[in-house]
């Protein structure tokens, strides 16, 4: 049986997270061994080890830029390829893509696939930084022995880079075409009776952007919003909505499953700087809700595409499993 090792650094709730997850828990259990390993622990970890997927914390594993705990989480990535012998190790989200293809071709595993969830580089950045994450999303694609592209954006950048071209193949992410929706009623319930409700899900950092949402707010009077997630800027979004005195027009939600939330939005709005292709995209257009979005990544692919057909889960497991069986 095959074994596959899937890698990401932060075991919390996003679409890198889901995708892994998704991956992890439909693969063919009779015909593959799956396993993940992960830095920061979160709710991705959770609902693996309920789903009975085996899992390896990395603890020195983390987003931030720090030299002695990468060389750290290096050696125990290492250790853990040479203790478990995967037949594939699957790479996904950038510094675990960095040092796990580096870990991975020096302890000899036979195949390194990585998933790139938009390249890094296409943030805004100062041009040294942009050219340093640049040579490293590089060098993990020429690590790898394939490069998933989640969009046709992202496709078109790998084949512009050098040696990479012949490696990168596209697929898109999928959601099951089953997917249920609640009724969106906590969401409701927080805005007064009437309220036309502008929502938005995702982590609370930069890239997702959520801050142009609250400055809209503060233009427009008449202009409620909910923001789901958690992430690093709670603390300033609140200090921003406080500070414009919208806290009753604008609330922060915490973490809550988008399919739970999404029918008590009037509008779906995704306002990132920058984008993979995101899931939470293609639930809110399976669902129905007017969207409006920043045309970033392969935010346009969605909205554009004749049908959902496209976006399957189980288009995606099987296109997978075929670059998994080159």
């Amino acid at each position: 049986m095959k074994k596959i090792l899937f890698l990401i650094t932060k075991a919390n709730a996003g679409g890198a997270q889901r995708y892994v997850y998704d991956l992890a828990s439909s693969l063919p259990k009779e015909r593959l061994s799956i396993s993940v390993a992960y830095g920061q622990g979160g709710a991705l970890a959770e609902k693996l080890k309920a789903a009975g997927i085996p899992t390896f914390q990395i603890r020195q594993l983390e987003r931030d830029l720090s030299l002695n705990n990468d060389i750290a989480s290096f050696f125990a990535l290492t250790d853990l390829f040479t203790k478990e012998k995967p037949d594939i190790v699957h790479l996904n989200s950038s510094k675990a893509a960095g040092i796990g293809a580096l870990a991975a071709r020096i302890t000899g595993v036979p195949r390194v696939i990585f998933t790139v969830h938009g390249w890094p580089f296409g943030e805004k950045r100062n041009p040294l930084a942009r050219a340093l994450i640049y040579l490293a999303s590089w060098i993990s694609a020429l690590l790898s022995d394939r490069v998933i592209c989640v969009s046709k954006y992202d496709l078109s950048l790998a084949k512009r880079m050098p040696l990479i071209g012949s490696k990168a193949v596209l697929i898109y992410n999928g959601i099951r075409k089953d997917e249920a929706f609640g009724s969106g009623d906590v969401i409701r319930r927080a805005f007064p009776d009437g309220a036309r409700i502008t929502g938005t899900i995702g982590e609370l950092n930069h890239n997702k952007n959520q801050i142009a949402l609250i400055e809209e707010a503060k233009a427009s009077p008449n202009m409620y919003v909910a923001i789901v997630g958690e992430g690093e800027n709670r603390e300033y979004l609140e200090w921003k909505i406080a500070e414009y005195g919208l806290m009753e027009r604008v609330k922060l939600f915490g973490f809550l499953p988008a399919a739970e939330v999404l029918k008590g939005f009037d509008t779906f709005a995704l306002p990132s700087l920058k984008e993979g292709l995101p899931y939470v995209l293609l639930e809110a257009r399976a669902a129905g809700i007017p969207i409006v979005a920043k045309r970033v990544g392969g935010v346009g692919e969605i909205l554009d595409a004749p049908s959902m057909e496209t976006f399957s889960l189980e288009k995606m497991v099987k296109e997978t499993i075929a670059v998994y069986e080159r």
